[in-house]
């Protein structure tokens, strides 16, 4: 897997963006060669043709990017890969007409973006059918061989067997080492036999307890034969974005790297995100007195929504909203998660919910450094208790400043329930481990995608 932007994504994912991005610029480049003939020369070269089709190449990606044509494990059907490629097509022959529309300069003359797009769709549909063909081929396939047991082993082969995009095949699974109905002896022979009668690429270890019982010698000899050896945690973290609870150690913490919490770190996080929520709080200006008088219009009481949450290093404070459930919502049952569907939220609270427009005063919060623009969700006090108790590790989430995004947002669902929060704990760890910059730009990007498909707002 490649690591870009403190995020992995498998080789598979990159090659075919790469590609796509490549058959999108040739299709247009093509088109323009073909209606206008010798004249294409000066087209091009003369009147920004390239930079021209190079911004159509941009926008035909992240209109591919938004539709999760780079996500397949979102979906497996190949009739919806396909009628993804064509809404894509149809999204952006809209998003032309209306762009040389406005701006007729932009357009290459006699129709080459029309044809562009007829050529782009055969093209595109082509290219996937044969991508998934390659694929499905053994000798582009990696050899994994697994050892252990317990839910970690699990999750490792169900990815394995389920994530095409990884490129993996499980060829043999040792299991149940750690309970003695498979003893270490029984495992070293197998693994001998790695490599000469059971072809394999890589060897992953699973196994919960490695106190002797873990075939030590076998392994360094497939190590040094050209073998990767890989501990299932370390590839299930890059492979799911979280580092999973189940089975984990403090030692795996202390001596991992990351967990940049230094104050020079942390000062250059601060501006980033004061400049950002400044800049996005004056755009966003307009807006607030028309959602203040939509709020005030469909409820009785206050417009702003006022709440105590934990911070950095546990210290509470007030986070602001715009009201979105009824005045009295939690009257008669104390503090509560909100549920799907939750009958206390009003009608223009559930617009303002899917649109996240109900935390942009949350903007305010951040500028006066309570929170930062991007890390875990603050959570109330009453819950904060309650899941410390609960869930290990929780307070760990607290060593940063709460975000208005987060990792866990763009990556799991809302969390209304003690399992749904060790989930987001996971991912929260994630991030903490990986903060970086780059890595909050590229959770302020994914916030939009988010957003803009009303995903995980209750």
């Amino acid at each position: 897997m490649v690591r870009l932007f403190h995020v992995y994504y498998p080789v598979r994912t990159l090659v075919l963006l790469a590609c796509e991005a490549i058959i999108v610029y040739t299709c247009f480049a093509l088109a323009a060669v073909v209606r206008l003939g010798a004249d294409s020369y000066l087209a091009l070269n003369y009147e920004n043709g390239w930079f021209k089709i190079l911004a159509v190449t941009l926008c035909s990606i992240l209109c591919s990017y938004y539709f999760d044509l780079y996500a397949p494990q979102r979906f497996g059907s190949r009739t919806e890969t396909y009628f993804r490629i064509l809404l894509v097509v149809g999204v952006m022959s809209f998003f032309l007409a209306a762009l040389i529309y406005l701006f007729p300069e932009f357009a290459i003359a006699n129709q080459a973006f029309l044809l562009g797009l007829v050529m782009l769709t055969f093209a595109l549909l082509a290219w996937r059918a044969c991508y998934q063909w390659m694929m499905k081929q053994p000798i582009l396939r990696e050899r994994v061989y697994v050892i252990g047991e317990g839910p970690r082993a699990n999750h490792l082969v169900d990815a394995i067997r389920n994530r095409t995009d990884l490129g993996m095949e499980l060829v043999g699974w040792a299991g149940a080492i750690a309970n003695g109905s498979v003893h270490r002896e029984t495992v070293a022979d197998q693994l001998r036999t790695l490599g000469t009668r059971i072809p394999v690429d890589r060897v992953i270890l699973a196994m919960s307890d490695r106190r002797g019982i873990m075939p030590v010698r076998e392994l360094l000899d497939l190590r040094l034969a050209g073998i990767k050896v890989e501990d299932a945690s370390s590839l299930l973290e890059k492979v799911n974005g979280k580092i999973e609870l189940e089975g984990l150690h403090p030692s795996a913490l202390i001596f991992a790297e990351g967990f940049r919490v230094g104050a020079s770190f942390l000062l250059a996080r601060r501006v980033v995100s004061f400049t950002i929520a400044l800049v996005a709080l004056t755009i966003c200006l307009p807006l607030i007195p028309i959602v203040a008088i939509l709020v005030k219009l469909s409820s009785s009481g206050p417009i702003l929504f006022r709440q105590e949450r934990v911070g950095r290093k546990g210290e509470v404070f007030t986070v602001y909203k715009f009201r979105t459930m009824r005045r009295d919502a939690e009257a008669g049952t104390g503090a509560v998660w909100a549920g799907k569907n939750d009958p206390r939220v009003t009608r223009v609270g559930r617009i303002l919910r899917s649109t996240r427009l109900d935390e942009i005063p949350q903007l305010w919060n951040v500028l006066m450094g309570d929170m930062g623009f991007v890390g875990p969700r603050p959570e109330r006090p009453e819950f904060v208790q309650w899941l410390t108790e609960k869930i290990p590790y929780y307070n760990l989430r607290h060593i940063i400043r709460p975000g208005l995004t987060g990792w866990a947002q763009v990556r799991y669902r809302y969390g209304a329930s003690i399992e749904e929060t060790q989930q987001k704990l996971e991912y929260d760890l994630y991030y903490i481990k990986h903060m970086s910059v780059a890595l909050d730009l590229f959770i302020m990007f994914e916030t939009i995608k988010t957003v803009v498909l009303r995903r995980g707002a209750r």
